[in-house]
């Protein structure tokens, strides 16, 4: 399903990856061009319709994100020198052993968590209490990791054993241990900026020189997280988004006429729900940088 487009051609560099949202890029010297575009995907699907700026956006939100954390993981950043096709959505990074798992940290219940409680009372082999409802705050956050789908395919939730045969027992600790510990700073410093962090999804790599693991690719972003409004954060039935799940929300509404499982690609995005789109990311960039986007 994944109909992905070839990356475009970029001087000095080797294009060797495109991915639903990001192409990366090969210098020379064995560095990666990560540019994110502004190609939105959802249900497994690359969209016909672009986001104006959100490359920019994704990539500005990461670089704050970066320094906010900076004291808690290393990450992959290089540089911010790229070629002027790409200025302001890219990042020169380093080459990583990238880990075969989606670290996921939850802190409240919904999406595919909410479901997999309502049919076990369990996310990912965490038990958790009765009673809890869409949108419920969680008792603490808890790690919820997912496999690494081939393109096109659907990322599947599984448990911390699934880790442990994955990537080995001490690797499978660190990765826990590193995603609730950045989840935690994160979702203190977004909450002080009115926005929760309701769930996120990180990717690490290791440095293959010093043996470090290392943060890489996105960094909670309204693509990678479920940001909500903490002033209307009430629990009991979805919760406004600044995130991609206002554009999932219309596609699964009767106005796009389309039906997720019926294997045909998604119908464009009208222009209102583009502009709604644009204007969530660029509000989830401003109240938490506390900066203007322009």
């Amino acid at each position: 399903m994944a109909n992905v487009p070839a990356a475009r051609e970029l001087p000095g560099v080797k294009a060797f990856y495109s991915g639903k949202v990001r192409d990366l890029y090969e210098y020379p010297d064995g560095s990666l061009l990560f540019v994110a575009s502004d190609r939105m995907s959802a249900y497994d699907w690359v969209l016909p319709t672009t986001i104006p700026d959100k490359g920019r956006i994704l990539t500005a939100m990461t670089l704050w994100w970066f320094d906010q954390l900076a004291e808690l993981v290393p990450n992959h950043l290089l540089s911010t020198a790229v070629p002027d096709a790409v200025s302001g959505r890219a990042m020169v990074t380093q080459r990583l052993d990238m880990f075969s798992v989606e670290c996921v940290a939850r802190g409240y219940l919904t999406g595919s968590g909410l479901t997999d409680y309502n049919a076990t009372g369990q996310v990912c082999g965490n038990p958790l209490p009765a009673g809890l409802v869409d949108g419920s705050r969680l008792p603490e956050a808890i790690f919820t990791p997912a496999t690494k789908a081939d393109l096109g395919d659907h990322d599947e939730n599984v448990d911390f054993e699934a880790v442990v045969k994955t990537v080995g027992a001490d690797d499978a600790e660190a990765l826990r241990a590193l995603t609730l510990r950045i989840y935690a700073r994160a979702e203190e410093i977004a909450r002080e900026r009115g926005i929760i962090v309701a769930d996120t999804k990180f990717e690490f790599g290791r440095r293959s020189v010093s043996d470090e693991i290392v943060l890489a690719d996105e960094v909670l972003t309204p693509d990678s997280s479920r940001f909500w409004p903490a002033d209307l954060w009430e629990p009991g039935h979805p919760q406004p988004p600044f995130d991609k799940q206002f554009v999932r929300d219309w596609l699964t509404s009767p106005a796009s006429g389309w039906d997720r499982h019926s294997g045909e690609a998604p119908p464009p995005l009208p222009d209102d729900v583009v502009e709604q789109t644009h204007a969530k990311y660029v509000e989830a960039y401003e109240r938490l940088t506390g900066r203007s986007w322009s």
